[in-house]
Parts: C-alpha cells; sequence; structure tokens
C-alpha cells in the first residue's frame, strides 16, 4: 500500500512493467569492505550487474515472475483434490523452525495487518468529479441511472460522513451499495464500491454487518474488472472486511482468492499491495494457506517483490511469511525466483527490508531446494554482512539462516569459512543477545568440526 503523496502520482498509479530487480541506486551493486575493518576477505562480485534478471536457469518472462500457467479448470481440480485429503506436512515441525517462529513472533510488522493504511479517505475526498463529455450540438446526453440520489453519485465522502451513520441507518445504506455493486453501469459499480470500502474501513460493526448482508459476493466480479479504480476499490473493501474473523471464512468460501490473485497480477500498485494484504489476512486461517498457495499467489507475490515500491516490497515480504510457514509454498517461492531478491534485500542497508528479508529466507532455508538457492544466489556471503552490520534482530535472523544451511553440510561450512565468518561469528558469540550467542556459539562448534577431521586424519 502507498503514501497518500504516492497515490496522486500518475506514474506510480500505473507503473511501467520492469523485468529485472535492480538495487536501488543508494545501495551498490556490490558488496565493498573497508580495509581493516575485520579479518574477513573482501568479496567482489557479489551482484552482477546485468540486464537480464534469471530464475532457476531461465530468463524471467516480461510479466516479471514465473507463471505456473494455472488455468481455473486446473486450478479447480487442485483444490477439489486439497479438500479431499488432508496433507501429511501439516504438522510438520522442527526444532530450528521453531527457533524460527520464536524469533518472528518479537517482530511486528508480520503479526498485524492495517486497515486499508494508503489514504484513501482524504484521497477520495479529493478525487475530481467524473469526466464529462461535451455534448454536440443538438445532443441530448443520456443521465446515469443511480440507485440513490446523491449517495452513490457522491465523490467527497469525509470521515464524518462515515461515523455519523447509525446503525439503525447503515443496513439501508449498505443496501443501497450492495444494489449499486450488480448495476450496468461502471461508475455506479466503483462509486458503490469506494463507499463500501470506506464504511468498513475503521469500524468492526460495519464491518460484520456488511459481510453478513451479501455485499462480499457482490464485490467478487469486480475483482476482475477492466476499469483499475472500481478494482482498486473492490480489493479494499475486501481487504478491510477480511479484519473481521467471521469474514475471513464468508471471503473464503464466496470464491474470493483466485480473483485476489487476478488483482494481485493485473492491478494498480495500491490494488497489487492491498491484494497482497488481503491474501495475507486471509491466510492466517491455516486452511487458507493451502489455497492460496495452489491458485498461484507466490509468483506474483515475487512480482511484487521485485517491481514494486518498498511499500509494495514490505506487503509481499509479509504475505509470503505468512504462505511459507507451509512447506508446499515454501517450495513455490523458491521454484517462483524468490530467493534472488531475498537475498539482495538483506544487502540493502537503510531500507527497513533487510531483517523482514531475512525472516522469509529462514523460513525457506528449511527445505533443501531453499538451501541450495540461497548458497546459488550468494546469500551466505549476505548473511555474513548482516551479522556485522545489521542490527541485533537482524543478527539474529541471519546467524539461525546461517546455522540451517551448515547443520548439515560441510560443503556449506567450508564457504562459510571462505567468506570470513569466524571473525564476527566470534564476536556476536561474544557481544550478542543471549539466543545470538547461542546460535553463533553453536554454528561455531559445526565449524571446528571439519577442521578436527582433517588434522585426525593427516599423518
Amino acid at each position: 500500500m502507498v503514501s497518500l503523496e504516492d497515490s496522486h502520482s500518475t506514474s506510480n498509479r500505473f507503473p511501467l512493467g520492469r523485468n529485472c530487480y535492480s538495487p536501488s541506486s543508494t545501495t551498490s551493486s556490490r558488496i565493498s569492505r573497508n580495509i581493516g575493518r575485520s579479518m574477513r576477505t573482501i568479496r567482489s562480485n557479489f551482484f552482477q550487474d546485468d540486464n537480464s534478471c534469471t530464475f532457476n536457469g531461465s530468463v524471467a518472462g516480461k510479466s516479471g515472475f514465473v507463471s505456473e500457467n494455472l488455468t481455473d479448470s486446473v486450478i479447480d481440480l487442485r483444490l477439489g483434490e486439497l479438500a479431499s485429503r488432508s496433507p501429511k506436512w501439516a504438522n510438520q515441525s522442527s526444532e530450528q523452525e521453531q527457533d524460527f517462529l520464536e524469533l518472528s513472533h518479537a517482530f511486528s510488522d508480520f503479526s498485524a495487518c492495517s486497515s486499508d493504511i494508503s489514504g484513501e479517505l482524504q484521497r477520495l475526498a479529493n478525487l475530481p468529479s467524473m469526466a464529462v463529455v461535451p455534448k454536440r450540438e443538438g445532443e441530448v446526453a443520456e443521465p446515469e441511472p443511480e440507485p440513490c440520489l446523491g449517495f452513490l453519485q457522491r465523490e467527497n465522502f469525509s470521515t464524518e460522513i462515515i461515523e455519523s451513520i447509525s446503525p439503525e441507518d447503515l443496513q439501508p445504506t449498505v443496501k443501497i451499495c450492495i444494489d449499486g455493486l450488480q448495476s450496468s453501469s461502471i461508475a455506479v459499480k466503483r462509486s458503490a464500491a469506494a463507499k463500501l470500502r470506506l464504511l468498513a474501513k475503521n469500524r468492526s460493526d460495519n464491518r460484520v454487518l456488511i459481510g453478513e448482508s451479501g455485499a462480499v459476493s457482490a464485490l467478487i466480479p469486480l475483482l476482475r474488472s477492466t476499469d483499475p479504480w472500481t478494482q482498486e476499490h473492490a480489493v479494499t473493501a475486501l481487504l478491510n472486511l477480511s479484519l473481521h474473523e467471521s469474514n475471513k471464512v464468508i471471503i473464503s468460501n464466496s470464491g474470493a482468492i483466485k480473483s485476489l490473485v487476478y488483482a494481485l497480477k493485473t492491478g494498480t500498485e495500491t490494488s497489487k499491495q492491498n491484494a497482497a494484504c488481503a491474501l495475507m489476512s486471509l491466510a492466517l486461517l491455516e486452511e487458507n494457506k493451502i489455497s492460496i498457495g495452489v491458485c498461484g499467489a507466490i509468483p506474483p507475490l515475487v512480482s511484487l517483490l521485485l517491481n514494486g515500491s518498498n511499500r509494495g516490497k514490505k506487503d509481499a515480504l509479509t504475505t509470503l511469511y505468512k504462505l511459507c510457514s507451509i512447506k508446499p509454498n515454501k517450495e513455490r517461492a523458491v521454484t517462483a525466483g524468490a530467493v534472488k531478491p531475498l537475498v539482495a534485500l538483506v544487502a540493502e542497508q537503510g531500507t527497513g527490508l533487510a531483517e523482514k528479508a531475512m525472516v522469509v529466507l529462514s523460513s525457506l532455508a528449511a527445505t533443501q531446494g531453499g538451501k541450495d538457492a540461497i548458497v546459488e544466489e550468494n546469500g551466505i556471503a549476505a548473511l555474513v554482512e548482516a551479522i556485522e552490520d545489521g542490527s541485533v534482530k537482524g543478527k539474529e535472523f541471519a546467524v539461525l539462516t546461517l546455522l540451517q544451511l551448515c547443520v548439515d553440510s560441510i560443503r556449506n561450512r567450508g564457504l562459510l569459512v571462505r567468506e570470513g565468518g569466524i571473525p564476527p561469528l566470534v564476536a556476536l558469540s561474544q557481544t550478542g543477545s543471549v539466543r545470538a550467542k547461542h546460535k553463533a556459539e553453536t554454528l561455531l562448534g559445526y565449524l571446528r568440526e571439519p577442521r578436527q577431521e582433517a588434522s585426525s586424519s593427516s599423518p
């Protein structure tokens, strides 16, 4: 989701697509170290400046993400198969994953979702009136039908109006909006969706009433609207409604997930961000994580991670974090090329995204494919940098991920040593937080094992 200032920018509202991720101008594409800062060797060519962006050895398509080529019929088939059996991996856990969850619980950004935080009330209050096409001489313009004069046709719709609607008046108001959603007029649909979006923005009682009034099933078709504003209002209305627990079930059971994924692929910047947040909200129900992954949400989330604004990247990271608590979605994220931009974000300082990227990397490192991809994308080097220069939490996430990479791999331990990982790990074991000290000591113990084996076998 974007700020109010961003929402007024035409270039931000309808951004040009990009095929590749390129680090921001404030962050060098290489990680360079000042001589004498540590015993670590200076690494070069960490990120190659390249005009192409590849995922798993293939060039990313024009869409910016790897498509699973999921048609609606294939998705329905997969959902049917899932409904007929319970997953074997539903209760999988490990000590390392538990450590990861305990660490991430302290990361409040990943456990809360603000309602509609992109400044809609003020923005909608300042929207220009709908453009009027000048009449030719002798031509009579047909008036556009409105279900309620003075309400749905009103553009200025302030917080005071929302808060002043009494509970007894809300039901007919919602009914007017629902009728408007089914109008043949795009303008009326757009206005009705905008009003429901605002009615559901702040008041929990409004969300309950709107959810129980049948608005959800009327909003879902608008997620595929060719009018970007209508689509955006519908996406955000569903996001706001989803923040009430009972509405999560209503939205999921109404078949909204596939259409939210569609909006995530095709919408404006704000639509994509709010669709990601809506999916994240629905993913708080464990059974929805499976459906969201099957419906193809992971590749467009990776695309948002690659090409979105900082706000969009944060929303993508948050949603990926929620979805990747189950193994199939971890594997989908790795296949979709999530590791490359995650490693790049770990190396970026000052954006507020490095810690979040490390949390998601820790989750993906629970699979062998994730481990291999992190190593292939020079993730060990980036994580060692995070241990040296990151925040307290960043150091904890980094050492946890390195421990996951090295616990069963002598090769990865060797790579960590060659990247100069021992000095910062020793420092962390002495000066880090209690949890970071413990993990650093454990990892240092693993790093000593190959040396001891080599020395004992030598003559």
